[in-house]
């Protein structure tokens, strides 16, 4: 689980580069609400991208002439003559220092920062190769006897900085999810001052006690009371809850939550620092704080490489040295083939490619991979938990039941109350319409404030109203469906008709035609699927019901979501969080694999590790299947890149000799050319699962 690892020392990233597989959030000491601005890191990260783009193509215009001046590449090409001159070495020794430490420069800090950290890794074989091969080629250059690997260190160098560059290319940077939850807040206020004058003032500015005017369709400032007015407000990317939430005074509001039909006058109960907003924008932070990074495959190849260049290359040296008949330059050249053989070029491409690849074939089907090391986390998830609305629900009401209380047929109750609730902008009424395309002639609407709305349709008194309605004027509307219907959540409205009830229609959050099949494949993986929303129980009971799921965490306030991930991850379970609002925010960033269905809020897609553009549940499917695809393909790529040392190490050291059997430089550099070919083709056959 992310919250309990211990983050492993990240060769990939010296400390001066920083970390650019991942940037995390860092505490800030800001106060709740006033989150660091993450455009300073999302900076840093381009900048260290530029810096290897420029540090590959300079260093690759400079190994131009080291091929050129090599002798064993003029040797093998047969341009000796005609490529020599005189002093020509000195040349080439003083191109190869360039990219030795210009190009080298991040490999060389990373070593130092391995071998500080006692763990070495990638950083260290790289550093390790290119300086033996640099100091070796400049003795040579200057009387020891031998041969240059000024060729071998330079393609060397370039090939890292390129698998470098993919590799930080191919991740997103860093997360800009607090800027988003800041987003959601207006920046001003319309005050409501004791001459009973309205003053726009900046939301910094609002203190507890301050009475607010918050007008149809605009945000709530900030959190408080009503005072005055009666209107329903969505919520829905704050808490989860499907429904608008009716407001009287007294009832509570909450910052960022869109007012609806009525406006409303709100005092001010927090400031910005203690408000639920803020409170959110700390738990994601939180979160976030406590990811880290596993370590890659790559990294733990270059670990044993290291040992086995450094122990190999030691025990070559020694003994060619006890071996009489052999010279000092004899030991020392099988000494230096062993280390930079040992560091192949396939190795550093092994992973970057497949990541390049993968992530390019993801975004090609409406998968956007924002974190690798969560997406290689994904093949082992043991458990989806979803959130409802918005992600297995289209977050929208639809008609699911009409029941006859009267002379009316479906299709007619249906046609009068969808060609009253035309004139209404709220959320139910925006359901009814899209029940039927019947519509009659409408005169004299009139909103009905928090009970529904009026008007004369087709020459009769049409009314659409809440049952809080019925009760307050003694209207009886009774059938048994009516249990039924409010045993299973759904929000149901009347349709009366010259004051005689004709009709109750349920209305419920449409189930994603998308959301059962998903969990039916996810269960066949082997996968627990659960669903975590504050929506009421009844309405998640009926939703898990319908497509299958094998655990509810219903009515589950924003703030306790992320807990509740953590309790799962307490069960040893990989965890993976799919979710939408605000309210899922925290929850995406404690679980191992936070997943963004991409129609909902930025906050949920900033915060989340993959985001499904298409807002398709079965694109979560899709997401485990490439990462396992992907992983496999990583593995291959690794065997291939480093396979080959079991034949070539034993060769560069020499223990065939005495059959007449010795691998040159020249062919253990073919060889290693071979293995980045083969590498590079695989990376290609990486396909999307079916």
């Amino acid at each position: 689980m992310k919250g309990h690892e211990h983050p492993p020392h990240d060769p990939h990233a010296p400390k001066d580069a920083g970390e650019y597989g991942r940037e995390r959030q860092q505490p800030t000491g800001r106060a709740p609400g006033k989150p660091e601005h993450p455009a300073e890191h999302a900076g840093h990260h381009e900048l260290m991208v530029a810096d290897f783009r420029r540090r590959f193509w300079v260093s690759l215009i400079v190994t131009v002439p080291i091929l050129a001046l090599s002798p064993m590449v003029q040797g093998a090409l047969g341009l000796r003559e005609a490529l020599a001159f005189t002093g020509d070495l000195y040349v080439l020794w003083v191109l190869s220092s360039f990219v030795y430490f210009y190009g080298g420069e991040p490999f060389l800090k990373g070593l130092a920062d391995e071998l500080k950290a006692r763990s070495p890794g990638m950083m260290t074989l790289v550093g390790l190769a290119i300086t033996v091969a640099y100091a070796y080629s400049s003795a040579v250059v200057f009387g020891v006897r031998g041969e240059v690997f000024f060729w071998e260190l330079a393609t060397l160098i370039d090939v890292m900085l390129l698998g470098h560059w993919l590799e930080m290319k191919s991740v997103m940077g860093a997360s800009r999810a607090l800027e988003e939850l800041a987003r959601l807040m207006p920046s001003e206020a319309h005050r409501l001052e004791p001459d009973g004058s309205l003053e726009d003032v900046p939301v910094d500015s609002l203190a507890p006690g301050d009475k607010l005017v918050v007008k149809p369709g605009e945000k709530v400032p900030a959190d408080g009371v009503v005072v005055a007015g009666e209107s329903s407000v969505n919520e829905a990317m704050l808490t989860g809850e499907s429904q608008p939430v009716a407001k009287v005074p007294g009832a509570q509001v909450i910052g960022g939550a869109i007012n609806g039909e009525g406006a409303i006058t709100v005092e001010v109960s927090s400031s910005a620092e203690g408000s639920f907003l803020a409170q959110v924008i700390a738990l994601v932070r939180q979160a976030q704080q406590s990811k880290s990074r596993t370590q890659d495959l790559a990294n733990r190849a270059a670990y044993w490489l290291t040992l086995i260049a450094l122990s190999v290359g030691a025990a070559t040296l020694a003994a060619w040295l006890l071996l009489s008949g052999f010279g000092f330059e004899f030991a020392l050249e099988r000494m230096v083939t062993v280390m930079v053989i040992t560091c192949p070029h396939a190795l550093g491409l092994a992973a970057p490619l497949v990541v390049a690849v993968s992530t390019a074939l993801s975004a090609s089907h409406g998968l956007l991979v924002r974190d690798r090391a969560a997406f290689e986390r994904a093949r082992n998830i043991q458990a989806m938990l979803f959130d409802k609305t918005g992600t297995l629900t289209e977050g929208r009401f639809g008609v699911s039941d009409v029941v006859r209380l009267g002379e009316l047929q479906r299709d007619e109750a249906l046609a009068y109350a969808a060609s009253l609730e035309t004139y209404s902008e709220h959320p139910i009424a925006k359901g009814i319409t899209e029940a039927t395309e019947a519509r009659l002639p409408v005169e004299d609407f009139l909103a009905i404030p928090g009970k529904g709305a009026q008007a004369t349709v087709d020459g009769r008194e049409v009314k659409v109203v809440s049952p809080g309605y019925l009760r307050e004027h003694g209207i009886e509307a009774r059938d048994e469906g009516l249990d039924a219907l409010a045993a299973q959540g759904k929000t149901v409205v009347y349709l009366l008709v010259d004051e005689r009830p004709e009709a109750a229609i349920a209305l419920a959050d449409l189930i994603r035609p998308e959301a059962r099949e998903a969990i039916v494949r996810l269960k066949g993986m082997g996968i627990r699927c659960m669903m975590l929303t504050g929506d009421n129980r009844q309405v998640a009971d009926r939703v898990a019901r319908e497509i299958g799921l094998d655990e509810v965490f219903a009515e589950v306030l924003p703030d306790k979501k992320a807990e509740k991930v953590k309790e799962v991850q307490a069960r040893g379970l990989i965890v993976a969080m799919t979710g939408d609002g605000v309210n899922d925010a925290p929850a995406l960033a404690q679980a191992d694999v936070g997943i963004a269905i991409g129609a909902g809020t930025d906050v949920a897609l900033e915060t989340a590790d993959i985001v499904l553009v298409k807002s398709n549940p079965l694109d979560v499917v899709s997401v485990i299947g490439l990462a396992k695809a992907t992983y496999r393909k990583m593995v291959q790529n690794l065997v291939w890149a480093t396979g080959y040392n079991l034949v070539a190490i034993p060769l560069a050291a020499g223990v065939a000799h005495s059959a007449g059997i010795l691998l040159s430089p020249a062919l253990g550099a073919a060889l290693m050319s071979l293995s980045t070919v083969i590498v590079a083709i695989n990376a290609r056959f990486l396909r999307m699962p079916g």
